[in-house]
């Protein structure tokens, strides 16, 4: 039974209000489409750090990275040492992303325009909103079932939950665009990191390390530490995770738009290399949750993404602590949902509907489209995320839906900024085979006739062959066209 009070619901009004008020105060700022999409080029390291960091950690990463943790024990970590090495390396070295930012660009498909034409430039838009969109698609679901059962809410209301916090982001979103999203992100990242740490400081209190760890050594063995023993991971999810991550640090519409946003490539650098370690903490805390579900409800919970949420619901807090862990992961998922919502809609209006405005459009009307643009992605997500069924592990789908558009974009940049033969057809070729193969994985095993035929292959196969594959085609593509010999960085 959940310890929920009306202490705890006062909490979560006031955080709810504060956000719906700071995301709405900034709406008078917004008179260009630049300032909407990317707040005006004018962010700093600090609202960088914090904006990223909160919007890559919502209640969906919150799951997930427990379900790993319940599952796999302190191994299931490993995607977030992963995360937490690519973003490092980029930011003190600036690959790709300086010359990206130095470009000028508002997306990744714009700079793909100066390199390979218009044709690519749509191509990209449309692969990279089908690969984020199907993303996100069960975002809103997955916070709605985490909010039910720490809430103790009746699971009838789960729809209602989930339509009333999609609208209250939408809402500010609309409004204040880029501008309104770095202003709740700031205060979405101290909500969600005193939340979480009380949260994990109590845990550790009632449970020892000491616990913890033969918990995970009694049901695991050696494997619950080590990634590359554990039968469940091993190096095939290993060299999986590092593609995926690399790829995600440079080409993922989210944190693009914080590097797009920055005052400059120097501050987008700091933004990636000061950020780096949040992308650790996002699995091992939540991971540590997950063990503690397994330390005190034991192995067998179904499904495992709701061990976490269950073990909080029914542990004894101190007066107030879940209305601020509510909040706190409130903040986190209403951070993830306004910043994809707006980033994936800017990839729409800026690259997809490119070919449409044969003039110039005037300011207002950029801003009328872009605003529409939002509004539907939010109906899109509230009807997908009512009807699809997750087959897989939270984390399996978010990687695999991903690499739709990860694997190829990854590739295209890497060529644009450092390949100076890369070409259209390459291009054209890496985006057409890094799609293709994680789609056609997830259609297979949504189909009961082939379910089994793509169990057996495997998500991280699956995966690592879409990386593969859209390497060879942008080579051979790049061979068989002769192209002139250009580059964007020096």
């Amino acid at each position: 039974m959940s310890n929920f009070t009306w202490i705890d619901v006062s909490i979560i009004a006031i955080y709810f209000a504060l956000a719906m008020f700071a995301g709405l105060s900034v709406r008078k700022y917004i008179g260009k489409v630049e300032d909407f999409l990317v707040a005006g080029r004018e962010m700093d390291v600090y609202l960088g750090v914090a904006s990223l960091a909160a919007t890559e950690f919502g209640i969906v990463t919150c799951m997930s990275s427990a379900e790993l943790g319940y599952k796999y024990g302190f191994a299931g970590a490993v995607a977030g040492v992963c995360g937490f090495l690519a973003m490092l390396f980029i930011g003190l070295t600036g690959f790709c992303v300086r010359p990206l930012r130095e470009s000028g660009v508002m997306t990744i498909p714009e700079l793909f325009e100066k390199r390979f034409g218009s044709k690519i430039r749509w191509w990209s838009g449309v692969v990279i909103v089908l690969g984020g969109l199907l993303n996100m698609g069960v975002f809103l679901r997955t916070g709605g079932e985490f909010l039910v059962i720490v809430c103790d809410i009746d699971k009838q209301y789960l729809e209602i939950t989930m339509t009333v916090m999609l609208v209250a982001v939408g809402i500010y979103t609309v409004v204040g665009g880029m501008l309104s999203v770095l202003v709740t992100d700031y205060l979405q990242f101290l909500v969600m990191s005193v939340g979480m740490l009380l949260v994990s400081v109590l845990t550790l209190v009632n449970i020892p390390w000491e616990t913890l760890a033969s918990t995970v050594a009694a049901n695991y063995g050696t494997g619950g530490f080590n990634p590359f023993v554990n039968p469940n991971i091993g190096w095939t999810y290993i060299i999986f995770q590092m593609l995926v991550n690399a790829a995600a640090m440079l080409t993922w519409q989210t944190t693009i738009a914080r590097l797009l946003s920055a005052k400059d490539a120097k501050t987008g650098q700091k933004v990636y290399t000061r950020t780096s370690f949040f992308f650790v903490c996002q699995f091992v805390i939540p991971g540590l949750w997950g063990i503690a579900a397994l330390t005190t409800l034991g192995p067998g919970v179904e499904p495992a993404s709701h061990a976490m949420p269950t073990f909080l619901a029914q542990t004894a807090w101190p007066l107030g602590v879940t209305g601020l862990l509510v909040a706190a992961m409130l903040a986190a998922d209403m951070s993830t949902d306004s910043s994809y919502m707006l980033t994936w809609g800017s990839v729409i209006y800026n690259d997809l509907m490119a070919p449409f405005r044969k003039t110039k459009w005037s300011e207002k009307r950029g801003l009328a489209w872009n605003r529409m643009i939002i509004a539907l992605i939010g109906l899109f997500l509230l009807v997908y995320g009512l009807w699809y069924p997750l087959q897989q592990e939270i984390w399996t789908y978010l990687t695999v839906t991903g690499t739709i558009y990860l694997a190829s974009m990854s590739t295209l940049l890497v060529a644009a900024c450092y390949w100076p033969r890369a070409n259209s057809w390459g291009a054209a070729g890496a985006i057409t085979l890094g799609a293709l193969i994680p789609f056609a994985y997830l259609v297979f095993e949504a189909i009961p006739a082939t379910r089994e035929a793509a169990l057996s292959i495997g998500a991280e196969r699956a995966g690592i062959a879409a990386f593969v594959g859209a390497g060879l085609a942008m080579v051979l593509g790049s061979y068989l066209k002769p192209g002139p010999n250009v580059r964007i960085s020096s």
